[in-house]
């Protein structure tokens, strides 16, 4: 580590370590010396909902372009760096943000650094490439839109959310990608990647400070806290929605808008949302799949950003069948807003979230985005120990009253992608 750089550890927990440089660029890593490999991820604060109606989609269009080469490196030279160690490069944007990771050997940690460093300072958004790529975004999205049980949560947010960005698809639309252009993609790119708004995240066998020397040495560009600060959710959409698709299923989701990462409530929802979708033992697979035999899918999902999330139960079945499985769905609801959960299931449940937990913390890819994630949404690592206290912590009674509030019809949105002659779309 250069000794003259200001660098410092700010942080150290569960064998985590955390530096801020004097650029601004963080890094945060967990050493395991019984591993032979690592992940290592490139996260920007920057996603969808950063984005306005006319540029929606650029935060995805930059991250397919970052790969198409450099000032000193092709396309085919960056992939090929890597994959000749057996190495792996990808990426990926969310609502939030935007991360391009790596895993390799823990010898080849130094190559890995240098390639992802080189794309992402920079890239050269070529007018020939940003053509080519176009079309491949433009074939993802109609992909997206022929794909039904992906389509409807973008649907689903875009209601929930609706007046807010995060009702952006994060993919974006057609016209806005015909629109991209070098101009644009290099004014977003000096905006947004900078090394204030970057956080470097490693796990596995790499040393911390071995992390921090290359971050020192391979980011050149400068400081800039000019950032603008997100709005907060407010409002509450309630709707219902339903789109035509030539397809023999009925697709659906009930739910809601409800709390983020910075609720503390978001721990027992998880809990509640377990208990009520998530696994065979789950009260919906049982009542719907299991007993009925009505649906291959079914199941909660809870997708959480700073300051909200979305909540609520998706499944897809055929027409005859969509307003039983719906009924059900509502009469479970009803049944945990009214009769008190039993302490062995709720137990079931806790054991079931804490072993999925810990058993996800074997991939050193899962390792390192909870890293990221947790100073992304926390500013500081959060023990694993923590967060299985917390889901301990909850009681019947939290569960009960989460029901009451999360689970009531008079808030809750429905969303139905269906053929065009569906029953459910004659009734209502």
């Amino acid at each position: 580590m250069n000794p003259n750089n200001s660098s410092l550890i700010v942080e150290i927990v569960d064998n985590c370590k955390v530096t801020t440089l004097s650029n601004g660029v963080k890094v945060v890593s967990e050493f395991i010396p019984y591993l032979k490999s690592f992940s290592l991820g490139f996260w920007f604060n920057i996603g969808a909902r950063d984005e306005n109606p006319g540029n929606n989609g650029i935060s995805h269009f930059v991250e397919h372009m970052l790969f198409k080469g450099t000032k000193t490196r092709t396309a085919k030279q960056i992939s090929d760096t890597i994959e000749s160690y057996g190495g792996y490069l990808n990426a990926f944007t969310s609502k939030e943000h935007t991360c391009y990771y790596g895993r390799g050997l823990s010898e080849n940690f130094k190559k890995t650094f240098i390639v992802l460093s080189d794309m992402i300072q920079n890239p050269l958004f070529k007018d020939s490439h940003i053509k080519k790529e176009t079309g491949v975004v433009i074939d993802e999205l109609k992909d997206i839109d022929d794909n039904p049980e992906e389509l409807i949560f973008d649907k689903f947010e875009e209601a929930i959310f609706n007046g807010h960005s995060l009702s952006y698809p994060i993919i974006g639309t057609e016209k806005n990608l015909l629109s991209f252009n070098a101009g644009s993609l290099h004014q977003f790119h000096k905006a947004n990647y900078r090394s204030d708004n970057l956080m470097i995240a490693v796990s596995g066998a790499i040393e911390h400070d071995e992390a921090v020397r290359l971050a020192e040495k391979y980011f050149t560009f400068k400081k800039n806290s000019s950032t603008s600060k997100r709005k907060n959710v407010f409002k509450h959409s309630v709707c219902d929605v339903m789109i035509e698709k030539e397809i023999q299923q009925v697709h659906s989701i009930i739910g809601r808008k409800t709390f983020g990462f910075n609720d503390s409530r978001r721990h027992k929802l998880k809990v509640l949302s377990t208990l009520l979708g998530d696994g065979s033992s789950s009260r919906l697979f049982q009542a719907v799949r299991e007993k009925l035999g009505m649906t291959y899918q079914i199941n909660t999902f809870l997708n959480s950003y700073q300051d909200v999330s979305s909540f609520g139960v998706y499944f897809s079945t055929n027409d005859k069948q969509a307003g039983k499985v719906s009924e059900i769905v509502y009469r479970e609801f009803k049944k945990l807003r009214n009769e008190e959960v039993k302490l062995k299931e709720l137990n079931r449940v806790k054991e079931y979230i804490k072993g999925n937990t810990l058993m996800s913390l074997e991939n050193t890819t899962n390792r390192m985005i909870r890293l990221a994630n947790s100073i992304n949404h926390y500013g500081k690592v959060v023990p694993v120990d923590y967060i299985l206290n917390k889901i301990d912590s909850v009681s019947l009674h939290d569960i009960q009253k989460l029901s009451t509030e999360v689970l009531d019809e008079s808030t809750l949105s429905r969303i139905v992608i269906c053929s065009k002659n569906n029953s459910l779309k004659k009734a209502a």
